[in-house]
């Protein structure tokens, strides 16, 4: 009947709707340092089952196929692209970028990350009013393990390794600190926090600690930021490609009302 193609175009409105969301906040993000781009994965419902493949008529001879109605569209999930971002020139010598996998670790509150920290991609460091090495975010989350930079510093340098060295007045270089870069099993798992964090869930697996440049772990670039990965051009083609599929659904649910016009006017 028309009803299930209406109720199959509806759940289609429906999941084009989640999608363009997703798009739109690619988009908005497209100047975010650390952000991580997104797609929405799509499954079909339930089908109803008006004839069985492979049952036998009376010679003996098995039905081919089946015949079956599809109920219409849901949204599966989202998908983050981990894909790394172009490098964007810093600001600050306290800027630094990760290239290759990991991500940073900082302090959050404990009910917002599981053991009170969280994990980002975003590497626009500065140093509080105790000289801690702090993301310059809106909520200023302190870099984990804690890094200290003297006030008197006249200088401050990242290598590869993620070694955070300093010059004292006197000119003599000092170590503050070793930079810690944390991986997952399924980084695609983490939960989404805003601010540009994630959050350990268990889905993403537990986190696996270690040194940059080391084993699967991807080196330290000071002075420099990851940009958006977002594609602003095939973020544009989806939109328009969205677009015309929420107009398809729309002409479908046009088509079944007339149907159900043309069945209602059949007895006059």
């Amino acid at each position: 009947m028309a009803v299930i193609a209406m109720q199959s175009a509806s759940s289609g409105l429906r999941a084009l709707d989640i999608r363009l969301d997703v798009i739109a906040n690619n988009l908005a993000n497209v100047n975010t340092e650390g952000f991580k781009s997104s797609r929405v994965n799509f499954e079909d419902l339930m089908y109803i089952e008006r004839s069985q493949p492979g049952v036998e008529n009376n010679n003996g001879d098995q039905r081919p196929t089946g015949l079956y109605v599809g109920l219409g569209v849901r949204v599966s999930g989202t998908q983050q692209d981990f894909q790394q971002g172009p490098p964007v020139p810093g600001t600050s010598t306290t800027d630094m970028m990760i290239q290759g996998k990991g991500f940073f670790k900082v302090s959050v509150e404990t009910d917002l990350g599981a053991g009170g920290v969280a994990y980002t991609r975003t590497g626009n460091f500065v140093t509080n009013a105790n000289g801690d090495l702090t993301l310059a975010n809106s909520d200023g989350r302190l870099l984990d393990p804690v890094i200290n930079i003297p006030d008197n510093a006249t200088g401050v340098s990242v290598d590869g390794s993620g070694r955070v060295s300093y010059t004292s007045p006197g000119g003599v270089i000092t170590e503050a600190g070793q930079i810690e870069l944390v991986n997952f099993i399924n980084p695609s798992g983490l939960s989404q926090a805003g601010s540009n964090l994630w959050v350990e869930s268990a889905a993403s697996g537990s986190p696996i600690s270690g040194e940059p440049g080391t084993q699967n772990f991807g080196t330290i670039l000071g002075g420099v930021l990851e940009g958006s990965n977002v594609d602003p051009a095939r973020e544009l083609i989806e939109l328009i490609r969205t677009q015309r599929a929420f107009e398809m659904n729309s002409q479908a649910i046009r088509a079944a009302d007339e149907t159900l016009q043309s069945v209602a006017q059949l007895r006059r």
